[in-house]
């Protein structure tokens, strides 16, 4: 998921088209964590959170929970819904290749694509770096991202995201420019629109941005380079007994790093 800026300023809109159902996600998360260390999720931070579906769940089930995100605009939303709701979270805005916590947590979670944002060799060694840096020893770092059978270097795909919410209807188109990665850097340039409905006129915002194309084995040998942060396993999907594989039922490619300390 590119640093579509355009999109991702306008955070309501940008959550009326997501909104995506997380529950069994959450449960992944408290299962692989007690499978992994034996004791209860105490702590978590939600890199790139976005309006904070995860960061809000978590907290929800009192873990002590931490969202960070790139725009304050999605923060300052994301701190509006938890109020709302009554959910206790520590927002900030925060650029993920250098970010502090006040203390270690047990896990860390970066969803939807949000780590093809780092386009450099050295920015996805120093995010690890920091990761590393603040987890615990039996923690864990979750990176979400589409399989590549789905979307790569070679074959982008085409996406669309619809909701509907009080009244408000948005359409986002992604991409729309069938955008082809460099074949040395593995970047591709990704164009989107956003279409609002509302108040009965049609509002239409164009956005561009970069993404990085990376395998599992290339993430694995940057997180060794980071010194921090070691491949611990692989994940389809967001259950237990589903490897990382080209059966149809793997949807996504789910990396588990822990700390190498």
């Amino acid at each position: 998921m590119a640093e579509l800026n355009e999109i991702y300023r306008r955070a309501r809109y940008y959550d009326v088209a997501f909104d995506r159902k997380i529950d069994g996600e959450v449960q992944f998360i408290f299962d692989l964590h007690r499978r992994r260390t034996g004791r209860p999720l105490e702590s978590l931070l939600e890199i790139a959170c976005g309006p904070g579906y995860h960061a809000c769940a978590f907290a929800k089930r009192g873990v002590r929970t931490f969202g960070q995100d790139l725009r304050p605009e999605m923060i300052e939303y994301a701190r509006e819904v938890a109020a709302r709701n009554g959910v206790d979270v520590a927002w900030s805005a925060a650029d993920m290749r250098d970010f502090t916590l006040p203390q270690p947590v047990d896990v860390m979670l970066n969803n939807y694509d949000s780590l093809d944002c780092l386009l450099l060799n050295e920015e996805i060694v120093a995010h690890f770096r920091r990761v590393g840096e603040h987890l615990v020893p039996d923690g864990f770092y979750l990176v979400e991202l589409t399989h590549p059978r789905d979307c790569s270097p070679w074959g982008y795909g085409v996406y669309q995201y619809a909701g509907e919410r009080n009244g408000t209807r948005v359409i986002i188109d992604w991409p729309v420019n069938k955008p082809s990665a460099d074949p040395l850097t593995q970047v591709t340039e990704v164009e989107t629109v956003l279409r609002v409905f509302e108040n009965d006129e049609e509002h239409v915002f164009h956005d561009r941005a970069k993404e990085r194309f990376c395998t599992a084995q290339e993430y694995s040998a940057l997180a060794d380079l980071s010194g921090r942060l070691r491949l611990a396993g692989a994940y389809g999907d967001f259950r237990l007994d589903q490897p990382f594989d080209n059966s149809p039922a793997a949807r996504r490619m789910i990396l588990i790093f822990e700390p190498t300390r």
